[in-house]
């Protein structure tokens, strides 16, 4: 039997190309096999797309199908299925690398897959290489201070209720908010309301197509996918910068 291969986690984008650890091209470059996540409604991999042209061989690459409204438990179906693919593999041998979009511990289910492959292969030999968050990379985008001295940030999906994210930001300086949705519409007339739309910023589908940035709030104009692959900046103070 041979000796178990090595898996790498690897985060990529979240959405302009190429923005990758140097370590983690070097595990690239030594996998024989690359799996990469696409959602079942798209034609491709998005995280395929923002890896890059690294001259890869392209029989290297598996995709995998997910549904959205999967079971997204540490221990769901898709999770131990794919878990149990990637055992196989490694079990002959091989080196098998797994991409997903931004930082792969950052509100990722690739911790859901690293948690299914533990269970199956308790022996796992891995490394997780962390990768840009779509925050870093908005802010960036809108040089906008993600923290100042001593600020406190809070960083969370978006919550349904109105007045729990009210909350979250009148106790916290600075709140990043994540996985919004359907949900953009509320999250503005709450910003509204608290007089805070000049302190915040929005990014979306940054550094892919379609990319939407906004470094005021009250000129943005929301449409029915506008919330999704979109992360809100909200600071209670203007910034000093």
């Amino acid at each position: 039997m041979s000796a178990l291969g090595q898996f790498y986690g690897i985060g990529v984008g979240p959405g302009e190309s190429g923005l990758i650890p140097v370590a983690a091209i070097t595990a690239l470059r030594a996998a024989e096999l690359i799996f990469v996540p696409r959602a079942a409604h798209a034609t491709e991999s998005l995280a395929r797309q923002c890896l890059g042209d690294l001259a890869l061989p392209p029989e290297r690459f598996r995709e995998v199908s997910f549904q959205m409204e999967a079971d997204r438990s540490p221990l769901g179906k898709p999770y131990l299925t794919l878990a149990q693919t990637i055992s196989n593999e490694l079990r002959a041998g091989r080196t098998v690398a797994y991409l997903t979009i931004g930082d792969p511990f950052t509100y990722s289910t690739y911790g859901y897959l690293l948690a299914a492959l533990r269970d199956v292969e308790p022996a796992l030999r891995y490394r997780t290489f962390p990768g840009v968050t779509s925050f870093a990379a908005t802010a960036a985008a809108l040089s906008w201070p993600l923290g100042e001295g001593k600020e406190r940030i809070l960083i969370l999906p978006c919550p349904d209720d109105p007045d729990a994210l009210k909350r979250d930001i009148e106790t916290h300086d600075v709140v990043v908010l994540m996985k919004i949705g359907k949900r953009l519409p509320q999250v503005l007339d709450l910003l509204a309301r608290l007089d805070l739309l000049e302190h915040c910023a929005f990014g979306h589908r940054v550094g892919l197509d379609g990319e939407r940035l906004c470094a005021h709030l009250s000129d943005l104009q929301p449409t029915e996918m506008t919330g999704y692959l979109s992360t809100l900046l909200i600071r209670r103070a203007r910034p000093s910068t």
